[in-house]
């Protein structure tokens, strides 16, 4: 039972060190110190890298959270479905990717610099995202295009 449920673990970590980074006092120290080592457990258990300073809504899944890497400016809103192996990542210089609500991110996919997914787009399994992907659309291949 440890192991179940490793994507809440993670996010629940996240946001316990993010609610008490900025605070001051002995409580909060204690607070973030729990958040980070929390964060730093369960990416060793789930073998992903999601940045602690990364905004990820408390809903968004994660059903195989292994290999999946986040930048720290990554921006995640409600409802997303995340699978393995997805890099939401930057590129030389630029900002990370930003993704609406109830956006669909398939197995192996990389979203990559200042992108942004609008609300019910849909990525396909493997697709290298390098532009941004309208609202309603599916985006597929390698540089990843909208059908």
């Amino acid at each position: 039972m440890l192991l179940a449920h490793q994507d809440r673990k993670l996010i629940r970590a996240i946001h316990r060190y993010q609610r008490y980074r900025d605070k001051p006092g002995p409580i909060a120290w204690l607070g973030c110190a729990w958040g980070k080592l929390g964060h730093m457990f369960w990416s060793v258990i789930s073998a992903s890298d999601i940045h602690r300073d990364a905004m990820i809504d408390a809903s968004v899944r994660f059903p195989h959270l292994t290999g999946v890497v986040i930048h720290q400016d990554a921006i995640i809103a409600e409802g997303c479905l995340i699978m393995q192996q997805v890099t939401l990542g930057q590129t030389s210089g630029t900002k990370a990717p930003r993704l609406d609500r109830n956006v669909y991110i398939g197995a192996g996919a990389k979203v990559l610099g200042n992108i942004h997914v609008a609300a019910n787009a849909r990525i396909g399994a493997n697709a290298v995202v390098l532009s941004d992907v309208p609202e309603d659309t599916t985006a597929v291949g390698i540089p990843a295009r909208i059908l």
